[in-house]
């Protein structure tokens, strides 16, 4: 028991230090998130009404994805930049190109599941569909938007952190002294 404590905290203090810092980012990402998704919300159509009726189905693509999908690329590029350069402090190792392309492709990966998520969220007919009795979108907090988009989030991020740490960013922690993923 005691070479596992040191090995998960004292050999790993280093991916302890990067998870807290990526978690750092990811919440103020959060909430860029949020802000963005309800200032597209707030000057846009109802999120709720189709926005593309994707043709011999019935299901639609809603306004929520396209407001989802516009909040995803601007916290991505917050993201980004804070990871590049406070969590991996890759700046000085990589080009801002050559990291950024990975790093929205793993983001891509989460914006689809991100979707899929939402969509069973918001889905009336879903069976896990927040209730619009209790979120009336009243106001921000009551908004079944917002809540999805945070579950969604919260749900999808271990996975981002865990692609971005052993793919986007791992060539320029191989260089930085050879911490190892």
């Amino acid at each position: 028991m005691k070479r596992l404590s040191e090995y998960l905290f004292v050999k790993q203090r280093h991916n302890w230090v990067l998870l807290l810092r990526f978690g750092v980012v990811g919440a103020s990402g959060v909430l860029v998130n949020l802000a963005v998704l309800t200032l597209v919300g707030l000057v846009g159509p109802d999120y709720d009404n189709a926005w593309i009726d994707l043709p011999a189905t019935d299901f639609n693509i809603r306004y929520y994805h396209l407001y989802a999908t516009i909040a995803f690329i601007v916290a991505n590029v917050w993201n980004f930049q804070l990871n590049r350069g406070w969590t991996f402090a890759s700046g000085k190792h990589a080009g801002w190109w050559d990291e950024y392309v990975p790093f929205f492709l793993v983001g891509l990966g989460a914006l689809a599941m991100n979707l899929l998520i939402l969509t069973v969220f918001m889905h009336p007919e879903s069976l896990v569909s927040f209730p619009q009795s209790w979120f009336d979108d009243s106001h921000f907090y009551s908004s079944r938007l917002t809540w999805a988009q945070f579950v969604a989030i919260a749900i999808v991020t271990p996975l981002s952190f865990v692609m971005n740490k052993l793919w986007t960013f791992s060539s320029v922690r191989s260089q930085v002294g050879g911490r190892g993923a």
